[in-house]
């Protein structure tokens, strides 16, 4: 049994920051647990574009109406507001002074500000086309600094320990939820472990995975909304899943991530036959569009015309050394996958990538359940609305792992540390009646199964009849799925299938009740809203 005073789940820049700000008290201890064997892997890591700041000619009323319009009226203004004019100083204060991170600079020294599609200026600091590795490193290497700060890998939360749900106390039923911490199995030893925190901080991030079609890694599946939703805490917009528009479209690199920079720096979106397209549905911005917009007109394009992918022609507006200056990555990547993008198109074609809503949160990342915090991409602080701004993501993670941390530690101040967690009330695992060995093809088939059903009814476009088709297979799945794992010893796998279709029938239950179209969650048979097409 493992206690400390905070337990963090997730090990990107929301968790990360906010293990960083809590170890600036040595008092104060802190647990942080990733499935991963390396905890740099998450989706922080693989976020290329950059994060946004204050340009040189930007200011607060700027990018707030370019977040709200992007949110397409679904952000919650407070906590637009909040990020428009405290976030840019936490990006010097945390990221550039306390981690170091080396964001590109121009010739004569000042900072590079780059621009991605719906900004209105150039705000994003970037590090090459590899800004989220950068950032996870740094953070990482900070933490390294402070004892009080566990970092325990290849540990998979199975489950929050909240009560009532896992308390011995019957009276308890009577209060309301509160949050003690999780179980955690520990994948070396195959064994579960009680990880007992009086504050716990959801930082999961995504859950990409539960799509045919990515750019996130393995690890994004749903874990932390699945356990969230399980214990009961309110969940919202979740019909909001963003598809990036460009995920590279070559056999053996699907998936691959082709940043949004590349067209803030002129790239052009065209058919196979070399027509640039975006005009046709959005005059003004054209290829730099809202994500949700340029995804759809790929979308649309691909569906009425046949094609398998469009192109993104960047060789044509930018120098070749430019190119592979200014993205070493994805030139590496995709010359590797025979694409040279110094003189050719790039294939590409939309893939999911980014939960907009989430587990529902304060403006200091409070959830619906007592001592339960939720930062990064799982959590909803109603920043995003209907469709994320791009490269507000970091930032988003930065500022409310910040913020969370900061009111962890003042109700720490209060004296509500690991001392006043519930002696000897909180259960141990029960394995007891589990025989069956974890059959990696039976998840793999299963997951799969899930993947291909969200592609298909509760993908780029949504009707009321794919969505019902969608909830009644996901169901099925899902008693097969928990009749499975209520027998079977646990495995890292099963634990994310488990949570991939509890994740799976929260987003199409959510996509079936909106009959809107707005932002990222298109309805062909929408009774009012986008449909534009």
């Amino acid at each position: 049994m493992n206690q400390s005073d905070v337990l963090i789940i997730g090990s990107g820049i929301a968790g990360a920051t906010a293990a960083l700000q809590l170890a600036q008290d040595p008092n104060i201890r802190v647990t942080v647990l990733t499935r991963a064997a390396d905890p740099h892997e998450s989706n922080t890591r693989y976020a290329q574009g950059g994060i946004v700041s204050r340009g040189p000619d930007d200011d607060p009323d700027l990018l707030a109406a370019d977040i709200l319009r992007a949110g397409a009226g679904a952000s919650r203004p407070q906590a637009v507001r909040l990020l428009a004019e405290q976030a840019p100083a936490l990006v010097e204060e945390i990221l550039m002074r306390r981690a170091g991170i080396p964001f590109d600079r121009e010739a004569e020294g000042g900072l590079a500000w780059g621009r991605e599609a719906a900004h209105s200026r150039r705000r994003i600091l970037h590090v090459g086309d590899g800004t989220g590795k950068a950032i996870i490193v740094g953070l990482l290497n900070a933490l390294k600094r402070y004892p009080n700060v566990e970092i325990l890998t290849q540990v998979t939360a199975v489950d929050l320990i909240t009560f009532p749900h896992h308390s011995r106390d019957p009276l308890t039923a009577y209060e309301p939820i509160r949050c003690y911490g999780a179980y955690g199995f520990d994948q070396r030893e195959r064994l579960v472990h009680r990880y007992l925190a009086p504050y716990t901080v959801l930082a999961t991030g995504g859950l990409g995975r539960i799509y045919r079609s990515t750019t996130n890694p393995p690890g994004a599946r749903g874990d932390g909304l699945a356990m969230a939703h399980r214990a009961g805490a309110r969940i919202v917009n979740a019909e909001y899943v963003q598809f990036h528009p460009t995920a590279l479209a070559v056999p053996g690199a699907e998936g691959f991530l082709i940043s949004e920079a590349v067209r803030g720096e002129g790239g052009v979106l065209l058919t196979p036959e070399g027509r640039p397209f975006m005009a046709d549905y959005d005059p003004q911005w054209k290829d730099l569009a809202p994500r949700d917009v340029v995804a759809r007109a790929i979308h649309h394009q691909m569906e009425t015309q046949g094609y398998t992918h469009v192109l993104l022609d960047i060789a044509s507006h930018m120098e070749a050394a430019a190119i592979r200056a200014r993205f070493p990555n994805i030139y590496a990547t995709c010359l590797k996958a025979g694409v040279d993008i110094t003189a050719e198109p790039i294939p590409v074609v939309p893939a999911a990538h980014y939960f907009c809503g989430g587990v529902l949160v304060d403006l200091d990342g409070r959830s619906s359940i007592e001592n339960l915090y939720a930062v990064g991409e799982v959590s909803c602080t109603g920043l995003h609305g209907a469709n994320r701004l791009a490269s507000t993501s970091l930032l988003e993670g930065l500022t409310w792992g910040y913020r969370a941390a900061l009111d962890i530690a003042a109700r720490l101040e209060g004296g509500r540390g690991a001392d006043s967690l519930p002696k000897g009330a909180v259960p141990p695992w029960d394995e007891s009646g589990l025989t069956a060995e974890p059959d990696p093809a039976l998840i793999q088939g299963d997951m799969q199964t899930i993947q291909n059903i969200m592609w298909y009814y509760v993908g780029l476009a949504r009707s009321g009849e794919r969505l019902s088709r969608a909830i009644r297979e996901l169901r099925h799945l899902w008693n097969e799925i928990e009749t499975f794992y209520r027998t079977t010893r646990l495995s890292d796998g099963l634990i994310g299938l488990r949570n991939a279709v509890e994740a799976a029938l929260v987003v199409a239950q959510a996509a079936r009740h909106n009959h809107r179209s707005r932002g990222a969650h298109f309805r062909v048979d929408a009774t009012e809203g986008e449909n534009w097409f």
